[in-house]
């Protein structure tokens, strides 16, 4: 896995930068919009979970993002989403964003461990953001930009 990498692109319209730097017992990324570190959202697995994480190819289901296992534990360290929406959108940036993480180090036979995964998030507000547990067009895009950046960035795909 990348020791420390940066990337930064426009998604749906905003500048978007991720952060990705590991450590020796966790990898900490970082998603703002802002410039800032906004929440931080610490991700894990405990360890009776199998170490099995599926890629997308092996659910045969039409995403492109492996699906987050449902013992992921998440834990806040810093922040707090001002609603219950966001707070349910950042659950899910952070369970999905982990899930990927640990997808791509198993598949990566000199780093098959699973740390725990820390996501830092600062993302401006969606125009039209969703309500409950439904996500606007733009929250989706946003989400769908993101995660095909950090894929890239993982597989060294972006410089």
């Amino acid at each position: 896995m990348i020791a420390h990498q940066t990337g930064q692109r426009d998604i749906a319209g905003q500048s978007t930068q991720i952060v990705l730097q590991t450590y020796a017992d966790r990898i900490f990324i970082l998603v703002t919009q802002l410039g800032k570190v906004g929440s931080l959202i610490q991700a894990s697995l405990p360890p009776t979970t199998p170490a099995s994480v599926e890629s997308p190819d092996e659910t045969g289901g039409g995403s492109t993002l492996p699906q987050p296992s449902p013992a992921i534990q998440l834990t806040p360290l810093l922040g707090s989403s001002p609603s219950d929406h966001l707070q349910t959108l950042h659950s899910l940036y952070a369970s999905q964003i982990a899930t990927v993480v640990w997808v791509n180090a198993s598949q990566n036979v000199l780093d098959g461990s699973r740390k725990s995964v820390i996501v830092g998030l600062a993302l401006r507000k969606a125009e039209n953001s969703g309500t409950g547990y439904e996500l606007s067009e733009g929250e989706r895009a946003t989400f769908q930009g993101v995660m095909a950046m950090l894929q890239e960035m993982l597989e060294g795909k972006l410089a």
